[in-house]
């Protein structure tokens, strides 16, 4: 007997599957159309690493710009702290870098290596003084030089320091006067002279039992001035002024031991751009 329209309905809920399938079609494979979805894309990164292959690398030592900002212009770049420029020079005279190239970044890195020499132990005794000045100095400027740190480098200024009317440190203590650039910038540049601002941190005192003088760390920046001699960056004068100094770690200082030890088992280094 057929049912009346006022009976209640039946109905049969299917599959989410099967209710969207077309009438008399077989139902979706969601399985099936992820996996050509994957082949595809597959395809297409390879096709695009190989086009990229033979594509040349991007030069991001071509700058001459220091500092941790991007170069006007330029995207922001992640790694302007980065070492860059030109590698450091391969020849050295009285263990002192020379030979440096006859760009802005070469002069840089002389006057990185050059403050290095400035701050080194080698400037408490005469001797050594001379010898560093006759590396690093342009001839016409030596004996300026040498009597400006002759007045500066006294007994009485190595007496302060522990250290001999020579220079020399006492039996079983060690003398540490250590600069260590922190950066470097052109204030001006030309073909035949250039000046740089050089940003250091140093190290200067005395290490032994009977020590009396700590070693302190201090912040200074040196103003190179250089000129080119036909052959090499050489200084014609220089001067110092304090700064800019950070804020001092809460940091336990180490003791005379283990700055003595660490200053020999831990090399200095050449500098480049």
């Amino acid at each position: 007997m057929p049912l009346s329209d006022d009976q209640p309905h039946t109905r049969t809920r299917l599959p989410v599957a099967e209710q969207n399938a077309p009438a008399g079609g077989r139902p979706a494979r969601p399985l099936r159309t992820l996996l050509t979805v994957l082949g595809i894309v597959t395809l297409l990164v390879v096709a695009v690493a190989v086009a990229n292959r033979d594509k040349p690398a991007v030069d991001r030592t071509a700058t001459t710009t220091s500092g941790d900002r991007a170069p006007a212009g330029a995207g922001a770049s992640p790694d302007r702290t980065a070492a860059s420029g030109q590698q450091p020079v391969g020849t050295a005279v009285n263990g002192i870098g020379t030979g440096y190239p006859h760009t802005d970044q070469g002069a840089q890195s002389a006057a990185a290596n050059y403050a290095v020499a400035l701050g080194s132990t080698d400037m408490f005794r005469a001797d050594s003084r001379r010898t560093v000045l006759t590396t690093i100095a342009d001839p016409t400027a030596v004996q300026t030089l040498q009597t400006r740190l002759d007045q500066a480098f006294t007994p009485e200024t190595n007496a302060r320091y522990g250290l001999s009317a020579e220079g020399r440190a006492p039996v079983g203590m060690t003398f540490i006067s250590r600069a260590i650039p922190i950066g470097t910038k052109l204030a001006n540049y030309s073909d035949t002279g250039t000046k740089v601002e050089v940003w250091c941190n140093s190290l200067v005192g005395m290490t032994g039992k009977a020590s009396e003088i700590p070693v302190t760390a201090s912040w200074y920046t040196l103003d190179i001035t250089m000129r080119w001699t036909g052959s090499d960056w050489k200084i014609i004068d220089y001067s110092r002024k304090a700064g800019p100094a950070p804020l001092p770690a809460d940091q336990q200082a180490a003791t005379s031991e283990e700055i003595s030890g660490a200053v020999q088992q831990f090399g200095g280094f050449r500098y480049a751009r």
